[in-house]
């Protein structure tokens, strides 16, 4: 199991190396200067180019730009979006309304979604499951920036009951945390029904295999039998759907926190990429290809754990 999990990390910081490399790349190509302003003489952006070493060949700029990475930490300097300060400065400001956002949302759909998934399963082909059904496809097929506006107009305008934009004026977490109750809402819903329509077919394929009839036989009713054999088994393939679901929010985030005036780090990228940022949107690309990539590293250990074969199969 130590063997899988060194083999994993290593895996995960190649790609995101490759990320790194092909973000710089890509977004130094784009036709759009990083000093494009006509107000700006061109002794003086000469002069910045040749502070940032953007006067020199692409694959010297490469150069400094992962020797600044790796020995002093800095992703270069705004020079639109923020200009004069530093990427990391800007990027750490930004990072705590996103996580919140992004976290209390997961942390609603993982469960929710089991309850939904279960509750659907258990009551296979009945009212229950039919309505949860149709729920689950609404869910899933609408996009979250749709529910926000819906959820926007129904709880802020015709019912006042939540307040329209991110209150970033607040001084306490908790009035922070109540402004960003419906754009939590809104980037929960496609999670739970994607978690529950995958843990419904598992669980009903589940528990009508062999070894659930043979626990049944030994005295185990329905709901004992589901939590203590069923549920573990079905939750192996369901851990797949724990990395397209993160990437999803972060995905949908970017759209929300716009709505919402959530100063956070998915309105950041697009002011970064429309104002031909270069510095900053390589690090905000960076920063989400690492979420991405951590989450794949934490379901793969979780594998191990759910299932000791894959435990076991690790450690030879």
């Amino acid at each position: 199991m130590f063997k899988y999990i060194l083999g994993r990390i290593g895996a995960m910081l190649l790609t995101l190396f490759l990320v790194m490399t092909l973000s710089f790349w890509v977004i130094r190509l784009m036709p759009m200067s990083i000093f494009e302003n006509p107000e700006v003489s061109p002794e003086i952006q000469a002069q910045l180019e040749a502070e940032m070493h953007l006067d020199k060949p692409m694959v010297v700029q490469y150069y400094y730009f992962i020797e600044g990475i790796v020995t002093r930490g800095d992703f270069g300097t705004s020079v639109k979006v923020r200009p004069g300060l530093d990427v990391f400065q800007i990027l750490s400001n930004r990072i705590p309304p996103t996580v919140v956002l992004n976290v209390f949302s997961l942390l609603i759909s993982l469960p929710l979604g089991i309850i939904v998934g279960t509750a659907a399963a258990l009551k296979c082909n009945k009212m229950t499951d039919n309505v949860l059904s149709f729920l689950i496809v609404i869910c899933i097929s609408v996009p979250s920036f749709v529910f926000a506006s819906l959820m926007q107009y129904c709880f802020t305008y015709a019912w006042p009951i939540f307040p329209t934009l991110y209150n970033s004026q607040a001084t306490n977490f908790g009035a922070q945390l109540y402004s960003m109750v419906l754009p939590i809402i809104a980037l929960s819903l496609n999670p739970i029904a994607s978690i529950g329509r995958y843990l419904r077919g598992e669980l009903i394929e589940t528990l009508s295999s062999e070894y659930l009839l043979l626990a049944r036989t030994k005295g185990l009713t329905r709901t004992q039998a589901t939590v203590f054999h069923a549920f573990r088994n079905s939750l192996v393939p369901i851990a797949n759907t724990i990395i397209p679901m993160i990437t999803g929010i972060m995905g949908g985030s970017l759209v929300v926190e716009k709505m919402f005036a959530v100063p956070g780090m998915g309105g950041l990228l697009i002011d970064s990429i429309l104002a031909g940022d270069h510095f900053l949107t390589v690090a905000l690309l960076i920063f989400y290809s690492a979420i991405s990539l951590f989450t794949i590293l934490v379901v793969d250990i979780s594998y191990g754990i759910i299932d000791p074969r894959i435990r076991v199969g690790g450690g030879k």
